[in-house]
């Protein structure tokens, strides 16, 4: 394993911002692994520094195919992360709102290109990313339809789904779009949380990418199970909006299958408790998306749904 700074921010009053990267293997730069890249990631940090763990035990028993060289960046947003803060602190920008970058551009343009300089010749690119609401998911893998994505491949993480979306023009700066113009096979992974580490969901995210890195020929050593992967184009979800303010009271979990006309949750007074609001299944499906801030705003999207 090499211990390496990807990119150096030079600071005046304070410590380098320094991206490190950790690299295995000695070959063709084949599959990177890019971690938290705002500052309230703290599961995809920790998912990463479990997957450097298991990289150096794999590379020490001579799991990994010399011919290949692998790259993992837990963390880019350590500003950001030292209070607990989702974007860059000096200005609230969204470095994943700034590929490919721009080395004369703005902080969070700059910190972008030196770290895409870094990893757009890979030939395989894992994002571990989090919603733009504060939730919990089903663990997938998102793919942005560029006509460039690959996704049969994608069904190699052995997760229970693959989500596909036709990107917006605001997706044209991120990572994962970047990526793919790129030539690289780009996925996001997400799972359960976010801002907390759910220790089940880092199990399978990083069984996950194992179970991928095996069946692509970069791991010798195999990873069994996995399921057989439902594909869901992002059509055929719902989202269940609450229309006024209040606490949000939960009746489901993620994954649970429910029928039309279940009660999915109460928005309750934050005075007197009472039920201002009830949010039931318009149809069959599966909850893919649960909101879990105790206190919502009207207009919030607290589920989502994938019909059947």
């Amino acid at each position: 394993m090499e211990k390496k700074v990807i990119y150096e921010l030079k600071s005046l009053y304070r410590d380098s911002l320094r991206i490190m990267g950790y690299q295995f293997g000695e070959g063709k730069p084949t599959i990177c692994i890019v971690g938290s890249m705002r500052g309230n990631e703290v599961q995809q940090l920790y998912l990463c520094a479990r997957l450097i763990q298991k990289f150096t035990e794999y590379e020490e028993k001579g799991y990994i195919d010399p011919q290949y060289s692998i790259l993992v960046i837990p963390s880019i947003n350590h500003y950001g992360m030292n209070i607990n803060h989702r974007f860059w602190p000096q200005d609230d920008t969204d470095i994943n709102r700034m590929f490919p970058g721009y080395n004369e551009g703005e902080t969070t343009q700059r910190i972008a290109e030196g770290v895409f300089h870094a990893i757009k010749d890979f030939a395989y690119g894992i994002q571990l990313t989090s919603f733009y609401i504060p939730g919990e998911f089903a663990s997938h893998i998102r793919i942005m339809k560029t006509g460039l994505e690959d996704i049969e491949t994608a069904k190699l993480f052995g997760l229970p789904y693959i989500v596909v979306r036709n990107p917006r023009p605001y997706d044209t700066t991120t990572l994962n779009y970047n990526w793919q113009i790129w030539e690289a096979k780009a996925y996001s992974l997400y799972t359960k949380e976010t801002d907390v580490i759910d220790e089940k969901s880092v199990n399978e995210g990083m069984n996950s990418i194992l179970r991928f890195m095996y069946h692509q020929g970069i791991l010798t050593k195999s990873m069994p199970g996995g399921y057989m992967t439902e594909i869901i184009y992002e059509e055929q979800m719902i989202s269940l909006k609450c229309q006024k303010a209040g606490i949000l009271k939960r009746f489901v979990d993620v994954e649970e299958h429910v029928k039309k006309g279940t009660l999915l949750a109460q928005i309750l007074d934050s005075y007197d408790a009472s039920v201002i609001e009830e949010i039931v299944a318009p149809m069959s499906g599966i909850i893919f998306f649960l909101h879990v801030k105790p206190l919502v705003y009207g207009r919030t999207a607290v589920i989502k749904m994938k019909v059947e």
